[in-house]
């Protein structure tokens, strides 16, 4: 049996230009190539212009549905081209829904193993964008170890259950996420998303847990004077604010709402509340209002504290 052979894309480009010019036939003697091999990579010649020219035979394996393969890609493309993101949980969902609406028995285009080579069989990629992480100090891991270390021994010190230690953090978030990640084809030079024009609009979320997993009424801080005239969820505290982020009266709010009614604070049982040294968070009325209810604050940064 004699051996087979594997070419380029560029090589087969090559033969593809002498054949429009000379014939398959002989393009085929030319490039001593079978003469059947012509025809099919003069069928696929514009998949061959999209590869990179060093790349060799595509042995990613025929599609199993290829009509719906068809209808998917040709939905990614119509997707990209009015620049909104597609990801792979998108690309499972719409696959579904189109074997579904066509009547494929036994699609079992669930798995992201299949997403992956039906990209690779229609010249999809994952793109993402490139951020730039905080730079952290030099004794960072020094810092947290003396952290940890101060915590620790005041849960033993005060025989703390975990519901008794709370982690407080806020979170800013935008009205509109654009996808950091999404498909679009391999070799495009740009990669744009539509977005709604609120990337920018942000609010502030306030989340609190108990260090058994119990979680705290979230607040959140909308960035406005007046308060929304939506109705609003009632497990939610809500607050407005100029900037819509956390300040000394917010704290106060944020106190008598979510951590005096926080489950056990009615029996007056002494608490822990873990935060970071945000300058409201260590204001004299905000340790008053923490003391009052039966709570004792412990900042991460530097480890300042204040006690009952």
């Amino acid at each position: 049996m004699p051996k087979r052979k594997s070419y380029t894309a560029d090589f087969k480009l090559q033969v593809i230009k002498f054949a429009k010019e000379k014939g398959n036939r002989a393009a085929g003697r030319e490039f001593d190539v079978g003469e059947t091999s012509v025809r099919e990579w003069r069928k696929d010649e514009k998949e061959l212009e999209k590869l990179n020219p060093r790349k060799r035979a595509r042995r990613g394996g025929k599609p199993k549905w290829p009509h719906l393969e068809d209808s998917l890609a040709k939905w990614i493309l119509a997707q990209r081209e009015s620049n909104r993101a597609v990801s792979t949980v998108a690309i499972k969902s719409k696959a579904r829904l189109l074997a579904h609406e066509m009547k494929i028995d036994g699609f079992t285009g669930g798995s992201y193993n299949w997403v992956y080579k039906f990209m690779r069989r229609n010249n999809l990629s994952v793109r993402a964008r490139t951020t730039v992480g905080q730079r952290l100090p030099e004794d960072w891991e020094q810092k947290v170890d003396d952290f940890r270390t101060f915590v620790h021994n005041e849960i033993i010190q005060h025989i703390l259950t975990p519901n008794d230690v709370i982690n407080m953090d806020e979170v800013p978030m935008m009205f509109d996420i654009p996808a950091t990640r999404l498909v679009a084809q391999v070799g495009a030079k740009t990669v744009a998303i539509s977005t709604t024009g609120h990337e920018r609009t942000s609010f502030t979320v306030v989340l609190a847990c108990t260090a058994a997993g119990e979680k705290l009424k979230p607040m959140v801080i909308f960035k406005r004077i007046t308060m929304p005239r939506e109705k609003l969820p009632s497990g939610v505290a809500v607050f407005c604010n100029k900037k819509g982020w956390m300040n000394t009266e917010v704290m106060g709010v944020w106190i008598e709402k979510c951590l005096r009614t926080r489950p056990g604070s009615f029996f007056k049982k002494k608490s822990l509340l873990v935060f970071d040294a945000m300058t409201a968070h260590k204001e004299p009325s905000v340790q008053k209002q923490i003391n009052a209810v039966q709570c004792w604050s412990a900042h991460c940064r530097y480890t300042w504290r204040s006690h009952v």
